[in-house]
């Protein structure tokens, strides 16, 4: 639950970030507002939006990665199966796998053991 929760934040923020840097304008477009380009006018005053976006792709960037990070870590915390079918495969497996290592027992032992040390 936790994991689908960060990771719609984690979709939306790398939306948010993909907006904002292509709503901010190049270096080079300063240079035509010098030379009489009418968009020197700018909504967010006289600096104009440069410092406000900057900060905001800066903040949604740290925030992007931090939840890339999480996610990250939630997916390797995950290894145990989800459903039920998943459950009995794994314990099936784990049976199998101890079957193998388990050292086969015979009734019949195959060399005689004797307790004179043997001397040569």
């Amino acid at each position: 639950m936790l994991h689908n929760i960060i990771l719609v934040i984690h979709v939306v923020i790398a939306v948010s970030l993909v907006g904002l840097v292509l709503i901010q304008q190049g270096k080079g477009a300063d240079a035509g507002a010098a030379f009489g380009g009418g968009a020197s006018g700018t909504v967010f005053g006289a600096q104009g939006a440069s410092s406000f976006l900057t900060r905001s792709t800066g903040i949604l960037a740290a925030l992007f990665f931090i939840t890339s990070l999480t996610l990250t870590y939630l997916a390797t915390q995950r290894a145990q199966p989800e459903s039920i079918v998943d459950q009995v495969q794994v314990q099936q497996v784990d049976k199998a796998k101890k079957e193998q290592a388990a050292p086969l027992k015979s009734d019949k032992a195959d060399v005689p053991v004797s307790d004179v040390p043997v001397s040569e």
